[in-house]
């Protein structure tokens, strides 16, 4: 069963979600107030948070941050009314996995839910099933079987997305990936338009393992193509 909690204030869309996304495998719980649900997200466990950004009580972007500082990691869909890109990669810094941008077709947005799920099932099964090699780089050592990262002998608390980048790169050390690449095989959709999804979880990712992440030595750009892990 495949449990998603939606904030939402707007009744309507909060209900259109719920039908479109609810059946016989999938559980939805509504609440249309932040506070009440920032509280729901952090004493359950749920497969995906969707989460408005503009919310009475405690606000969207607030509920993400508070959530990642918390560790809680159950990937974020964040939605949101605001055309802005500044508010979209706000959203995503603050650690939101995804986001979609309202009004928009149930179609694409059933699809982006059914991606970040399945993605997030299937990477939990292979870790069952399979005994993943621990990778050590400089100070940086990633249990892949824990999910777990140290740095300096420093635990990071890293979103399922950040972890995931970190571990494609640092399994290919030297690889370029292309923004279109990443976007395929972390998120496991291709829509055009939606780069800023990654460069903003690179950025979020050097953050938390670099020393300087204007000066990165792990996570390399690639100029005009995109990001590669070192080779040293």
């Amino acid at each position: 069963m495949t449990t998603i909690l939606v904030i939402e204030d707007d009744r309507h869309i909060a209900e259109l979600i719920s039908i479109n996304l609810e059946d016989d495998q999938t559980q939805v719980q509504l609440c249309y107030n932040g506070t009440e649900g920032f509280l729901e997200a952090t004493k359950k466990e749920f497969d995906l948070i969707i989460l408005d950004l503009m919310l009475p009580g405690k606000k969207g972007m607030d509920i993400c941050r508070d959530l990642r500082a918390s560790k809680v990691i159950t990937p974020i869909l964040m939605l949101t009314s605001k055309s802005d890109e500044i508010d979209k990669i706000l959203g995503l810094e603050t650690g939101a996995d995804d986001y979609i941008t309202k009004p928009f077709s149930i179609r694409e947005f059933q699809a982006r839910v059914k991606a970040i799920v399945r993605r997030s099932k299937l990477d939990s099964e292979q870790l069952e099933a399979a005994t993943l090699p621990e990778l050590r780089i400089k100070s940086l050592i990633i249990n892949q079987d824990l999910r777990k990262v140290e740095h300096n002998n420093e635990r990071l608390n890293l979103t399922p997305k950040e972890f995931e980048l970190l571990s494609l790169m640092a399994n290919n050390p030297g690889k370029t990936y292309s923004r279109a690449q990443l976007l395929h095989k972390i998120w496991g959709y291709e829509f055009e338009g939606y780069e800023h999804t990654v460069n903003s979880h690179i950025n979020r990712l050097r953050a938390k393992i670099e020393k300087d992440a204007g000066n990165p030595e792990y996570i390399l750009t690639t100029w005009g193509v995109g990001y590669r892990f070192t080779e040293a």
